[in-house]
């Protein structure tokens, strides 16, 4: 066997339709195109949506909804995740740059801390903003919460 030799197996191709080669072939005339149209034509390329001239979908549609150019959204970390980094680390301050070395948030991120969970380390948790039952565990342990401005 040589890489020349090698064909496909039997059944597995066959041979293109050539269209457009003339009358005798079946095939010519208007090369399976059907008559006349842009679709017949040399280069045809609709628009995305296009529908033959029918009103397209994305207009028939009303527009809906509102953005909130201002709103502010934040990567929530629970506190049972802060538990885990201070067994870790065996830190008694944990910011943001520490989560983000989590994996808790990436780059741009604002952290959020939530209550979710138990905190049994007396820590200072450094984020951009804390829930009330977050701040409440996290005093009752000894820790401290401060908020970035």
């Amino acid at each position: 066997m040589k890489l020349e030799n090698i064909k496909p197996a039997a059944g597995s191709t066959k041979n293109n339709k050539r269209v457009g080669r003339g009358e005798g072939s079946g095939k010519g005339g208007t090369a399976t195109r059907g008559t006349k149209g842009a679709k017949a034509r040399a280069g045809y390329e609709h628009k995305i949506g296009f529908e033959g001239g029918q009103m397209p979908l994305q207009r028939r549609l009303p527009k809906f909804g509102f953005k909130n150019p201002t709103r502010v959204e934040y990567q929530a970390v629970s506190l049972s995740a802060l538990q885990a980094i201070a067994d870790a680390e065996k830190a008694t301050e944990i910011g943001i740059e520490l989560m983000k070395d989590y994996g808790l948030a990436s780059k741009r991120d604002l952290i959020k801390v939530l209550g979710n969970g138990e905190i049994k380390s007396a820590v200072t948790v450094t984020a951009d903003a804390f829930s009330k039952s977050a701040i409440s565990k996290i005093e009752a342990a000894g820790g401290k919460a401060v908020v970035i401005e």
